[in-house]
Order: C-alpha cells, then sequence, then structure tokens
C-alpha cells in the first residue's frame, strides 16, 4: 500500500512537471533569423532621435526571445537621468561601483533607456551604474534604447543592479502610481506586473509618512488582506491613504504597547513584530483572508486592551520573526 501511494505521487509529480515545463529550443528566434530583417520606421524614428540628442546608434537587433526590436546606442551622461519615481540613491553602492569600474577600466553592463521629455532619456533600471558613470567623469553611457517608454513602469521587474528591501520596493511602487494616475492611467488591478504586489503601494504610503516605519512587522499581515483594487488609480489611492492612515493609528498603539513592555525591561528587536502578531485576528487561521478595514479594526480595538503584565520573556524569544527594523 505504501509503495503504491509512493507511485501515484510520483505519477502526480512527473505530470505536473510536464504541464508547467518548456520543450527546450522551442521558444524565440533562433541566431540566422536575426539577420537581414529591415528595420521598422517605429525604430528608424528611435534612431533618429538618438542622433538628435547627441548619441550615436551603434546597432539594432531583435530581442531573440520576444523579437520586440532595440537599438544599442552610445548616449550622453548629461542627457540621461533616472525615472522620476524610482528609489532613492544607495552612497554606499555607487561608492563600490566607482572603485570596481575604475579599476578594470571597463565599462561592460549597458543600461536601459526610454524617450524623456525634449531630447533626453530615462533609465528605469540604472540609477547606481549612471550615477557612478558620471562620479567617473564619463562623456557616454551605453544603453539598450527600448521604444516603448511604458518599460519604464516595468521597473521592479527591470532592475537588476541591486536587490531592492521592502522600504525601496514600496517607494517606488508608490512613486510610480502616482505618476501613472496623473497620466491618467487605468484600473490600479491593470498594473499587476508595474506594481508586484498591492501591498507595496499602501506600505510605500506609511513609509512616506513615517521614514522610520517598521514594514516588516505588518508585510505578512498585509498581504493577506490586501488586494488589487478594480478602481481607477486616483480613486484606489484615496482608498489606500485611508488604509495606510489606519495602518498608521494601529501602529501608534503598537508603539505605545512596546513602550510598556519595555519599561517591564522586555528588550528584544523583535517586539514590535511580537505585539502585531499577537494582535492579528488571523494568526491561527492557516491560508485565511480577511477584509482589510474589518481586519484592522479588530487589532486596533485588540490594541487598546493588550495586558503587557501577562507577557513573558520566553513569549517574545518563540515568536521569531524579522526583527523591527528589518525592511
Amino acid at each position: 500500500m505504501r509503495r503504491s501511494n509512493l507511485l501515484v505521487a510520483k505519477k502526480t509529480t512527473t505530470r505536473r512537471r510536464r504541464k508547467k515545463g518548456i520543450d527546450p529550443l522551442s521558444v524565440g528566434l533562433r541566431p540566422d533569423e536575426l539577420r537581414g530583417v529591415p528595420q521598422p520606421e517605429a525604430i528608424r524614428k528611435v534612431a533618429g532621435e538618438i542622433e538628435a540628442s547627441g548619441g550615436a546608434v551603434l546597432g539594432a537587433y531583435r530581442d531573440p526571445l520576444g523579437s520586440r526590436w532595440l537599438l544599442l546606442a552610445a548616449l550622453p551622461i548629461d542627457k540621461v537621468a533616472p525615472t522620476p519615481y524610482q528609489r532613492d540613491l544607495s552612497e554606499t553602492h555607487v561608492g563600490r561601483l566607482v572603485d570596481v569600474v575604475g579599476k578594470i577600466g571597463r565599462y561592460l553592463d549597458p543600461i536601459i533607456a526610454v524617450r524623456s521629455e525634449g531630447d533626453g532619456w530615462w533609465t528605469p533600471n540604472g540609477h547606481h551604474r549612471l550615477s557612478a558613470m558620471s562620479r567617473l567623469g564619463a562623456k557616454t553611457i551605453v544603453a539598450l534604447v527600448v521604444p516603448e517608454a511604458e518599460v519604464a513602469f516595468k521597473i521592479l521587474a527591470l532592475n537588476t543592479e541591486k536587490a531592492h528591501n521592502l522600504r525601496e520596493k514600496s517607494l517606488e511602487v508608490i512613486r510610480m502610481a502616482r505618476a501613472l494616475a496623473a497620466a491618467g492611467g487605468g484600473q490600479e488591478s491593470d498594473y499587476l506586473l508595474e506594481f508586484e504586489d498591492p501591498t507595496y503601494i499602501t506600505l510605500g504610503l506609511l513609509y512616506e509618512q513615517r521614514p522610520r516605519f517598521a514594514g516588516g512587522a505588518y508585510h505578512a499581515l498585509l498581504k493577506r488582506i490586501d488586494q488589487f483594487l478594480d478602481q481607477p488609480l486616483a480613486a484606489a489611492l484615496r482608498t489606500r491613504e485611508r488604509r495606510a492612515a489606519m495602518v498608521g493609528e494601529l501602529d501608534d498603539r503598537v508603539a505605545d504597547i512596546v513602550k510598556r513592555l519595555k519599561a517591564r525591561g522586555l528588550v528584544s528587536p523583535y517586539l514590535k513584530a511580537f505585539v502585531v502578531a499577537r494582535l492579528n485576528p488571523l494568526r491561527f487561521r492557516r491560508g485565511a483572508s480577511a477584509e482589510f478595514e474589518e481586519t484592522i479594526e479588530k487589532m486596533q480595538r485588540a490594541a487598546a486592551k493588550f495586558e503587557v503584565e501577562k507577557v513573558r520573556p520566553d513569549q517574545i524569544a518563540s515568536g521569531g520573526g524579522l526583527p523591527d527594523s528589518a525592511d
């Protein structure tokens, strides 16, 4: 019987793998298919814009996976800027890049660029590399120029130069959401790829208001109660502002509980995460989701009744989770 069960499990696993798998060498273009194809008018137009801005087109080709056209170009470095809604610069990371690129004497990692206003260019994924090259005194930066400007909003998916933490992701997403709303974008739920996770929008608002907000303590909770909204972006932002205010009010109450726990001599980097977990009405309902406002209101009421005198040191130690400052 046991052997039979193992065979069934093995067959089921194999079947799933076959269903999800992609046959090798089955997608995209062969190398020989990339040659001898006339450039479309749209690509010739972008090539002209590159030259007009003082740049030089080094080549044009079709991406072998999706067959979309790209241009390899040398752009004047003073004509390139990061997109206005991406994360803040990390001075430490820029310093490392300056040191490494300076020692090697080669720049081997082209940024991605799209057209911006005037004769300039935006890079959605090269802020640190662009800054490093500028500090090294470079006149030119090499870029893969993408004709479709909307690619600039795929910033989280495109970024490969430095891993985002929760704070950086959230701030980028709220900035993108505002930019798209100002441009008259569609529903919030139309931007699943750009935003990745609805919690980033809510957390982004909180990080803007509270730069030292411990988002890691709330992230797991919010992932269970926050969903993309089927509302126009401008209306969705107003809804999220109300939600962020509710979480902010809860955080004030949690901070007061943490303060009282510390006064009792209970000191731990996990105190806030412990308190949030204790207040969470879903903590024993594995896999369950709930309505956002209702859940936060329950937690606010529970915070008002929280009895710090009943908390033992071993309960905090076994609580685990992320340190309160981990984002």
